[in-house]
């Protein structure tokens, strides 16, 4: 029998009301949706950052859903995560966890993700996006056009000429989630410029790093109650497994649509 591939799931702390950035029930919920209805993979939540290093050992893929900025929980750990990247294991960040500060911590996301939510440049406004186009590739597999509403990051800091970057989920954002003033998290004159322009945001994006590793970036996941969508869902459990350098089968991860009791009971 084949070994299966071991993916690490980091959850943070829920950190808002309910329903919202629930952290500990959306990994739990996204590992028994792999575990139960895809063969091949071994998927574990560690609440909070392991502090046995051995929770890694024999890991395929480090998957970060918590909260972000400042006291994002791997900037304790970045020496030990470098080393890590550098045995060619796949990291990916949903949602608050694509943000960490600019220097050290936005440098490495840089190397091991591609981008990340930068203050001053990124914008964090809750708004229903439409995606009607994917491209081509294993993350996008079984991917049909959807709509819905989350708080959906844009205008992220990616590797200059987005060198080495593939963005897998874009739309274009319309004015209407800039009617904030400038702030940190609510604009600034390069996102206006942007969306002014109508460029396309990248909501999702991934690498392949030269240390043989993956990288997966995703700004959804704010509501609990997003993971009932098929489309939301096949799209963040086919980049859990590209993550972990495993096969995305060719209609992408089908699993059954959750009722709302059955997804509120992880809360």
């Amino acid at each position: 029998m084949a070994k299966k591939s071991r993916i690490v799931m980091v959850a943070g702390s829920a950190s808002h009301g309910s329903g919202a950035h629930e952290h500990p029930a959306g990994c739990a919920f996204l590992a028994d949706q792999l575990n139960k209805f895809f063969d091949g993979v071994d998927v574990v939540v560690s609440q909070g950052w392991p502090t046995d290093a051995a929770t890694f050992a024999d890991t395929d893929a480090i998957i970060v859903y918590s909260s972000g900025g400042a006291k994002h929980l791997s900037i304790p750990h970045l020496d030990q995560i470098g080393q890590l990247m550098a045995q060619g294991i796949g990291l990916a960040m949903l949602h608050f966890s694509v943000e960490v500060p600019k220097g050290k911590p936005g440098d490495c996301f840089l190397d091991w993700i591609g981008g990340y939510f930068e203050p001053g440049l990124s914008v964090n406004p809750y708004w229903t996006a439409t995606f009607t186009e994917f491209p081509e590739h294993p993350i996008t597999r079984g991917m049909q056009p959807f709509s819905l509403e989350d708080e959906w990051y844009y205008h992220m800091r990616f590797r200059e000429n987005m060198q080495g970057v593939t963005p897998i989920l874009s739309t274009i954002a319309p004015a209407s989630t800039l009617t904030r003033p400038d702030g940190p998290h609510s604009g600034n004159p390069h996102v206006r410029a942007s969306v002014a322009k109508g460029e396309p945001q990248h909501l999702g994006w991934c690498v392949e790093r030269p240390d043989g590793g993956r990288g997966f970036g995703f700004t959804g996941g704010h509501y609990h109650r997003n993971w009932g969508d098929d489309q939301f869902r096949r799209f963040v459990l086919n980049g859990i497994v590209w993550t972990a350098k495993v096969e995305v089968p060719e209609g992408g991860i089908s699993t059954p649509t959750p009722t709302e009791a059955e997804l509120n009971a992880y809360l």
